[in-house]
């Protein structure tokens, strides 16, 4: 059984940064892209960023516009969001995914594997 473990939220002010990772167990990390999705009180899950198995395919969500940073270390099978220039609006619990396959997706319905996810609270 796959399992994520999120950690790196928080409360941070705006323009601050915060650095999440996910940790997934199991020997097969390499193999499969990752997502980073985050979920607001009210609203539905929505694409932050997702990376291919080897790292060289990366999307983002639009309202990133270059503030976030997705990157993954397949020797400790951990994959990061760096978040810099954070607004109240990124107030949200961030999950990280895992895909069965090796390249990116952007939607919730491609994902497998969730984990519990992180809050990351953005104060003005």
């Amino acid at each position: 059984q796959v399992q994520l473990v999120e950690s790196g939220g928080g409360l941070v002010q705006a323009g601050g940064s915060l650095r999440l990772s996910c940790v997934a167990s199991g020997r097969t990390f390499s193999s499969y892209a990752m997502g980073w999705f985050r979920q607001a009180p009210g609203k539905e899950r929505e694409f932050v960023a997702t990376i291919n198995w080897i790292g060289n395919s990366i999307y983002y969500g639009d309202f990133v516009k270059g503030r976030f940073t997705i990157s993954r270390d397949n020797a400790k099978n951990t994959v990061y969001l760096q978040m810099n220039s954070l607004k109240p609006e990124d107030t949200a619990v961030y999950y990280c995914a895992r895909r069965d396959y090796s390249g990116t997706g952007s939607r919730p319905d491609e994902y497998a594997y969730w984990g519990q996810g992180t809050q990351v609270t953005v104060s003005s």
